[in-house]
Formats: C-alpha cells, sequence, structure tokens
C-alpha cells in the first residue's frame, strides 16, 4: 500500500479535529486532510488542492514552536494527528517529536514517514540518492530506550514505510532532558550502520493488518475517556499484532 493511501485511511478512521503537519512540500499529504490543519515548512511550493482549513507557515519548525502560542491556529487545543516529515536528518526529527507530544494528548497518533530504509545510502545524511530517508532510523531505538512506555509500530508502506507513535504523554521531558545525550549514542556519520533488522523489516506490520485492529477505534474513544488508554491499546496490539506488541 502506498503511504498516501495509508494516510487517507488513517484520517478517515480517526477523522480528527485538528491535524499537524510537519513538511508539507507540495501538499499532496496535506490535501488529504478534511479539518483544522497546521502545516509548517519553509519551502513548501504546494501544488495540490487543499480541502481544508489549512493554516500553512513558511518556516521551520524550531521557530514555529518557539512561539508563544503553537496552537492558537487550532484553538488552543491538542493536535488529534501528526505527521512528521520534515528535514530528514535524526536531530531534527527527533526535535519534531519532541515538538509533537508535547502539544499532543494521549489520544493524537504520531506518524513519521520514511522511517525504513532500504539500503545505507538510502539512510545517508548527506543525500546522494534519488528516494532518500535520512538518518531518522534511530528514533526507534530511541523510543524503546528512552520512551518505552509508547507503542511503536512500523509500517510496511511503499515506497519507505512509516512509524506509528501510540500513548503520547505531552508532561514528559525525558527525550528533551537526554537530547545531548541521545545524539552522541544515536547521530552517526555516513555511511550510515543501518541495523540488519530494519534493512529485512522482520518488525514491520502491513498496513492492512494495522488497519484491521482496533487501535485506531481506541484513539476516538480516548478522545472523552482517556483513562488507562495506554494499556488498552497495548493490550490490543498485543492481541491483534503479536506478544511483542504487549510492551
Amino acid at each position: 500500500m502506498y503511504y498516501l493511501d495509508f494516510l487517507r485511511q488513517l484520517h478517515q478512521r480517526l477523522e480528527p479535529r485538528r491535524y499537524l503537519e510537519i513538511g508539507v512540500r507540495l501538499g499532496h499529504s496535506m490535501g488529504v486532510s478534511r479539518c483544522q490543519s497546521v502545516g509548517i515548512d519553509p519551502a513548501f511550493a504546494i501544488d495540490s488542492e487543499l480541502h481544508a482549513e489549512v493554516h500553512i507557515f513558511r518556516t521551520t519548525s524550531d521557530e514555529y514552536f518557539s512561539r508563544p502560542d503553537p496552537l492558537a491556529p487550532v484553538g488552543g487545543e491538542p493536535f488529534d494527528f501528526a505527521f512528521i516529515d520534515g528535514m530528514h536528518l535524526f536531530e531534527f526529527a527527533l526535535r519534531d517529536f519532541i515538538y509533537t507530544e508535547r502539544h499532543s494528548s494521549p489520544s493524537t497518533l504520531a506518524l513519521f514517514d520514511d522511517m525504513l530504509p532500504r539500503t545505507a545510502d538510502e539512510a545517508a545524511r548527506d543525500r546522494h540518492t534519488k528516494a532518500w530517508t535520512g538518518d531518522i532510523y534511530p528514533i526507534i531505538p530511541v523510543l524503546e530506550k528512552y520512551r518505552p512506555e509508547v507503542l511503536t509500530i512500523a509500517v510496511g508502506t511503499q515506497p519507505t514505510g512509516l512509524l506509528m507513535v501510540l500513548g503520547l504523554d505531552p508532561t514528559n521531558t525525558v527525550l528533551s532532558d537526554n537530547y545531548d545525550a541521545i545524539m552522541a549514542e544515536f547521530r552517526h556519520p555516513d555511511p550510515q550502520p543501518v541495523p540488519q533488522v530494519i534493512l529485512d523489516r522482520t518488525f514491520v506490520q502491513s498496513p492492512e493488518r494495522v488497519l484491521a485492529t482496533p487501535l485506531l477505534d481506541i484513539l476516538v474513544e480516548a478522545r472523552t475517556n482517556p483513562a488507562g488508554v495506554t494499556t488498552r491499546l497495548r493490550d490490543a496490539a498485543a492481541q491483534h499484532l503479536g506478544p511483542a506488541y504487549a510492551g
């Protein structure tokens, strides 16, 4: 399944009220949204029709989220859904997730694009291939080490995969508190040491299988009943995707 088709089905199932997109580019993914939306991209050049109330800011995510009220365009309420597809370098992707979680709720879905490079060349920090994920793949082990309480699900969409992150906590500061240590441990010069497990995609779920689970329904229910949402998500993942997702 192509990643935009999966993204479209996520929007249809979640019916988010407020959507964040970091990395708008041509607007193809933003065009899927049907709700209040905020887009951030210093060099967007939209050539797609948009279908919602969209606020697009020609700036970096660092600058945007340093503003006094980044949630002002959506009435001060947290985002229900966020698509992180900005600068394909590890340090930017990690900061984008930190910003996203800070402006989220327990029912928010965060989605990273380009998480599954097919070769070390595609994962290079210095781009030299047509298809390029950059070196954002270490987000997976970083979350496993520093945020084991969140649920991460790699999805094998075409061309280079996605990573769903569920069970967010806007009050958690572990990643920002340990940012320098994380950079020292997980950021590497080229050529990238992409783990074989990522290249082989042995842990990756098919998009069809993920969509068949009740995970998205649980997120929607959590908007009015957030108590125990992380436990409910983990139980559903373990039941429908396998024991590795029991947490």
